[in-house]
């Protein structure tokens, strides 16, 4: 029999604040962290919004002599996986280090280093690479950074999958647990792609909104004027544990992950599959694994990016895979507050998707003026719903065709 999983510590960092509480009430509040781009200089660019975040500092959960040696995907990854361990109660020192693991996703790394060292190489030469240039941008440096500081050496690997890349490695974190390999996961994901090419290369192949004249309107799920998502950044990890565990050191859980599924488009590398079949067969398999039938689903954090071709496919999966009950289910998209943090958003809206469930609260979808006809499910518009949220899904969908979809749920 499988053990049964569960959340018990949660931390992140968005464009809309740095501590749990805080952003979940600004997500209430119908607030954006969108605006004009700071962390780099926007004028060259035909894009100049983003959901950055300046002034970013990882306090004590990284040694200052060690800011320079991390990349800002890795610092993310430290602040919110320290975040998330002291929200867990959990003292590392205290467990058996070889049942506690690592393992988190990120869809780019360390792309700030790789500009970096490619001028210094192109500038000044070889000779004036940093040594430090591997271990800063490796995609499993921040894995590897949190198993070192909290002595960590259970299972400890990065996902790599594009957008979806926070999603699958939860999905690996529960299933490592619920198959004995260990009692404590600390998992989610991390990103910090905007960046001079970064920010070029989404911009070029028209993945972005220039909607510059009014940032905090840019991303807009599901609505017909939308033109694109909006780069972020950030990250979001959280805790997953055996069941039995947590309660034999008396945590708090906040609810029970029930199920994972993924799957592949086989199409486009870059475009979903127009009838969102892959994204059906996902969430499909995270009913079959958790052993639930459609109804019981009350709400989906959608990954609906603000993309034309996205939203409307992942509209078609919802109603493939939940028929009638997908009118009646409760739907919304946060990356209208908070932007697109590519293989970071699985991390962030899995937290979102955990106080929905502990709250019986449905975040809105914000900028949803004139929603598109292809998309007319409820994607619960400007504000919050109460009502009840025994049971929820969270989408990820990355380039590449990749898909994963979660289920949690109330602990029984």
């Amino acid at each position: 029999m499988k053990r049964r999983v569960v959340i018990t510590g949660m931390g992140l960092i968005t464009p809309l604040g740095k501590e749990v509480a805080q952003v979940w009430d600004s997500i209430l509040a119908g607030r954006s962290g969108i605006h004009r781009l700071s962390v780099i200089d926007p004028t060259p660019y035909k894009v100049q919004v983003a959901g950055d975040i300046p002034d970013f500092d990882p306090g004590n959960y990284v040694d200052p002599k060690d800011h320079k040696r991390l990349d800002r995907f890795t610092l993310f990854a430290m602040y919110a996986g320290g975040k998330a361990i002291e929200d867990s109660g959990l003292d590392m020192s205290k467990e058996d280090a070889y049942r506690c693991g690592v393992i988190l996703g990120s869809g780019i790394g360390g792309l700030s280093e790789i500009e970096i060292q490619v001028e210094r190489l192109l500038s000044k030469g070889p000779d004036r690479v940093s040594p430090l240039t591997i271990p800063k941008l490796m995609l499993n440096a921040a894995g590897g950074n949190l198993s070192i500081r909290y002595g960590l050496r259970g299972p400890n690997y990065t996902v790599a999958t594009a957008c979806a890349s926070a999603t699958n490695a939860m999905g690996d974190a529960l299933k490592s647990i619920q198959y004995d390999d260990a009692d404590v996961v600390v998992t989610g994901g991390t990103e910090a792609a905007i960046t001079a090419m970064g920010l070029s290369a989404f911009q070029n192949m028209k993945a972005l909104s220039d909607r510059n004249d009014a940032p905090h309107l840019a991303s807009r799920p599901f609505d017909s004027g939308r033109d694109g998502f909006v780069l972020s950044e950030g990250s979001g990890i959280l805790i997953f544990e055996e069941l039995e565990h947590a309660r034999n050191r008396g945590a708090k859980i906040y609810c029970e992950v029930l199920g994972y599924g993924a799957s592949g488009d086989a199409g486009h590398i870059t475009q979903p599959d127009p009838e969102g079949s892959g994204a059906a067969r996902a969430m499909q398999n995270a009913l079959r694994d958790a052993k639930l039938q459609v109804e019981v689903i009350d709400y989906i954090n959608a990954h609906g990016t603000s993309t034309p071709l996205g939203d409307k496919a992942e509209t078609q999966a919802m109603k493939a895979v939940f028929a009638k009950h997908a009118y009646e289910m409760s739907v919304s998209s946060t990356k209208g507050h908070l932007g697109h943090a590519l293989g970071a958003s699985g991390g962030i809206e899995m937290i979102l998707t955990a106080l929905a469930v502990q709250n019986d609260t449905v975040p809105p979808t914000i900028n949803l003026v004139d929603p598109d006809p292809a998309c007319d499910l409820n994607y619960t518009p400007h504000t919050p719903i109460q009502r009840n949220v025994t049971t929820a899904m969270n989408n990820s969908f990355g380039f590449g065709g990749h898909n994963a979809s979660i289920i949690i749920g109330k602990v029984r």
